[in-house]
């Protein structure tokens, strides 16, 4: 029989109800135990088998509970990863890892003294435009990248005050909440870069954290890589632009599998991550001495992929796609953005 691993979930606000719940319920090797909601039990209402809990220590302190989910704000991260790890449980925890790399670091050394695993939902890479870029550029097809944009524009000119990431609380903001996807993307692709430069803003009225980016990587014989976001872009621009020596890939649209978590679907549906038509990429490249401009059919997303790998590394030993190391790394990044863009300059990377 396949062994089944019990998963207690910290939080069912809006990544906890929408990303983690249904995906964790989709993997046959996974069992929603638990849920730890501090008033309500609405978990119940869409599953019906989960016993809802008050307090954290509830899944610390349950020895049938192999692995916890932490979907809270970013600020509990560190220590709701900290006492589960001690607990003796494997650990998710929900982008960013944490608020400070040094946090990242000692969490890492812990999950190794445990023996447990611990991952960082970095779901973004599992986006079906994502995984279609990558392809592109594993193949070699738009020859020697160098220009790569990653944009994400959205147009929210109102402030949500009840949003605490709206709030000035460490780890909020849209720095903390997107570039850390942008970044994880652009390291997963090329690698640590050479050198940072950012410029960080609060754009709208009564802003009382970040609601703008600018962030240039810079890579030694490699890509100028630029991420932006905006909260005040009614008309939105291509989210992947990418220019090589061979041609170039032009995608707008965001993947669809956020929407369709939204509206209740699960990776079941028959159509789960297919782009529409009308949001394929445009490619314009030379390939066997001809020239072809054209689109390009987006690879399906696969947020489940994610969960199956960490079902299949703790299980089988497969080999963890998302290491803490990477999310680790991506905070830095994070960190670095911020010194650059109060100081005026261009950063040097360093871990």
């Amino acid at each position: 029989m396949q062994r089944k691993l019990k998963v207690g979930l910290i939080g069912y606000g809006y990544a906890g109800k929408n990303f983690h719940a249904p995906l964790i319920t989709s993997i046959p090797g996974m069992e929603l135990a638990k849920v730890v909601q501090q008033k309500l039990d609405s978990a119940k209402e869409r599953y019906p088998g989960v016993e809802v809990v008050r307090s954290a220590n509830d899944l610390f302190q349950d020895q049938s509970i192999d692995l916890i989910i932490i979907a809270t704000p970013s600020t509990d991260h560190y220590t709701f990863t900290r006492d589960a790890l001690l607990a003796g449980k494997h650990v998710i925890v929900e982008k960013p890892f944490t608020v400070r790399s040094s946090e990242a670091r000692s969490l890492i050394a812990l999950a190794r003294e445990q023996k447990k695993m611990l991952s960082v939902f970095h779901n973004r890479r599992f986006d079906g435009d994502f995984k279609t870029i990558r392809e592109l550029h594993g193949q070699g097809l738009l020859g020697r990248l160098t220009d790569v944009r990653f944009s994400w524009d959205r147009y929210m000119p109102k402030v949500d005050v009840s949003a605490w990431r709206e709030s000035s609380a460490p780890g909020a903001g849209i720095l903390y909440d997107l570039a850390i996807h942008f970044i994880d993307q652009a390291l997963y692709l090329f690698g640590m870069p050479s050198h940072i430069h950012a410029d960080i803003r609060k754009q709208r009225e009564h802003a009382e954290t970040d609601d703008f980016f600018d962030i240039v990587l810079t890579y030694e014989n490699g890509p100028r890589v630029t991420l932006e976001a905006s909260l005040l872009r009614r008309e939105k621009g291509p989210r992947y632009t990418l220019h090589g020596t061979k041609g170039s890939f032009v995608k707008y649209g965001e993947d669809p599998q956020e929407e369709a978590l939204l509206q209740g679907l699960t990776p079941a549906w028959a159509d789960w991550g297919k782009d529409k038509p009308d949001r394929f990429g445009a490619l314009d490249l030379t390939f066997a001495g001809q020239h072809f401009i054209g689109r390009i059919e987006t690879m399906a997303g696969s947020y489940e992929q994610y969960y199956q790998n960490v079902y299949d590394h703790i299980v089988h030993g497969a080999e963890l796609i998302v290491k803490p190391e990477d999310a680790q790394a991506a905070v830095r990044l994070i960190e670095l953005a911020q010194e650059s863009s109060e100081s005026g300059k261009t950063i040097a990377v360093n871990l």
